[in-house]
């Protein structure tokens, strides 16, 4: 196919060979397939910010870092340099992620450059080599999704040791490889350990597994993940491979029942002098 203008200049700059075709068009992106070498890879092209319908939330941008105070100030006054800055950002985000993660063995696609706004990256793809299918375009069996459940549930564990957070993850960002679940989409990626928000994105991420893969494990239903993922962390003993039951009982705070008596006993006493006082009004 003839290239589109944003992928020219990878084509110039001798980064990919040819464009085979476009995979898919996103709320944030347009990912094509392009040819390196002898290999197939994916090019995904960053739209522009008022082409998304997808917006930079501060729940996703609270404390990244960018590269000097300038670019700070320009980003708070939302001056046209500091909107730019703030677009690289976004993007900048994912392939940092990306290789984050990818070197602490999180099944993400495989990072290989980043130029001008586009990334190109590994193609993931299934069991005939064609591209893989995201989860919500495939059925299950009950045996099929506790595996695949199961085996996201790891990874989510292994991207919070490694102090990342998907922060929108579900069943249309994760692809099916002909190995398993592969986690795609991660320019709101959040800093697990510096962002106010992080145990709520973690939940939400956790809670949409859990719901689209019980559709067809009803039993996944009932199982608090999220939590006990979140407990553990924030307690320092979290690890990959770390053994996880599903369930979790919330920590009851002890009850000082001789302080609650005392509490009682002086609310009795002033009402008494209240009233003792109004009576000698009267």
């Amino acid at each position: 196919m003839k290239a589109p203008p944003r992928l020219r200049s990878l084509l110039e700059e001798g980064l990919i060979d040819a464009v085979v075709r476009q995979l898919m068009s996103g709320k944030e992106a347009t990912v094509y397939v392009v040819r390196c070498g002898d290999e197939t890879r994916c090019a995904k092209v960053y739209k522009e910010a008022t082409q998304r319908s997808f917006r930079q939330a501060v729940d996703y941008t609270e404390n990244r870092k960018v590269k000097n105070t300038r670019q700070a100030r320009a980003m708070a006054k939302g001056t046209r340099f500091g909107r730019e800055a703030q677009e690289a950002a976004w993007q900048s985000a994912e392939v940092d992620a990306l290789h984050r993660l990818a070197a602490a063995g999180v099944r993400v696609p495989r990072p290989f450059n980043f130029h001008e706004g586009v990334l190109l990256m590994e193609l993931v793809v299934d069991a005939e080599g064609a591209a893989a299918p995201r989860l919500n375009d495939v059925a299950f069996t009950a045996e099929e999704a506790r595996a695949h459940h199961a085996t996201l549930i790891g990874e989510v564990v292994r991207m919070l040791c490694a102090g990342v957070i998907h922060g929108d993850l579900s069943e249309f960002n994760i692809l099916l490889a002909a190995d398993g679940p592969v986690i795609i989409d991660l320019p709101q990626a959040v800093d697990a350990a510096g962002n106010n928000h992080a145990q709520r994105l973690l939940l939400r991420d956790v809670d949409n597994l859990r719901d689209f893969f019980g559709r067809f494990a009803p039993d996944l239903l009932a199982t608090q993940f999220g939590a006990e993922i979140w407990a553990l962390y924030t307690r320092g003993v979290l690890q990959p491979g770390s053994r996880l039951s599903g369930r979790f009982d919330a920590p009851q705070a002890s009850v000082d029942v001789a302080d609650v008596l005392r509490v009682v006993g002086d609310a009795r006493d002033d009402e008494a002098a209240r009233l003792l006082r109004v009576g000698q009004r009267d």
